[in-house]
């Protein structure tokens, strides 16, 4: 028969009367809502056009790799493994210089062996306009090479508190040298 040190039994009695205790002095955590309490608007659907420019190359580039693809016994001809953390400008023409809308923040890695498969993970923070502070928050699978990629929105904050919608990417232009791209964002939105 197995004998328990009292050691062991401290920890576990210990988060029993605490998680007791808690339950006892807060016995709902979970309330109902009363209906429209943020007196939110009718959803409307909005649609944003924009340039996403992801630069690896010059003095100050606006993607890194912060984790390098692993070594592994086979050939690691795409990248798989490869993680990216970006702060990406996002602009309302594909020319580096045109007007700033907001940023692009968040990360992508190479997801998949056979192809270059992204998973990306990004918040659209806009900088200007009604929309100044607000973001968009953007989730989902990214096979590069396909001319129309379609990710999900899944939240947002600010004006796009509750966000729900889709975004379609295709790429506008791509340096295979340096590995900067400029990307096409259509953003379809419903939001309050």
């Amino acid at each position: 028969m197995t004998k328990f040190s009292p050691c062991f039994l401290l920890p576990l009695l210990f988060i029993f009367t605490q998680t007791s205790l808690i339950t006892r002095s807060n016995p709902t955590f979970v309330q109902s809502v009363k209906l429209n309490p943020l007196k939110l608007k009718t959803e409307k659907l909005s649609h944003f056009r924009f340039f996403w420019h992801d630069k690896y190359s010059g003095p100050n580039p606006t993607a890194v790799n912060i984790i390098p693809p692993p070594i592994t016994n086979k050939t690691n001809s795409n990248g798989f493994g490869t993680v990216s953390m970006i702060d990406d400008a996002l602009t309302d023409k594909p020319e580096p210089g045109s007007k700033l809308l907001g940023r692009a923040q968040g990360f992508y890695g190479i997801a998949s062996q056979e192809e270059i498969g992204l998973l990306m993970a990004m918040n659209f923070v806009f900088s200007t306009g009604k929309y100044n502070g607000s973001t968009i928050t953007i989730m989902g699978r990214n096979s590069v090479f396909n001319k129309v990629r379609e990710m999900p929105v899944i939240g947002g904050s600010g004006l796009f508190r509750f966000a729900r919608g889709y975004v379609q990417a295709s790429t506008h232009s791509f340096d295979i040298k340096t590995g900067d791209a400029v990307v096409e964002y259509n953003c379809y939105v419903l939001h309050y």
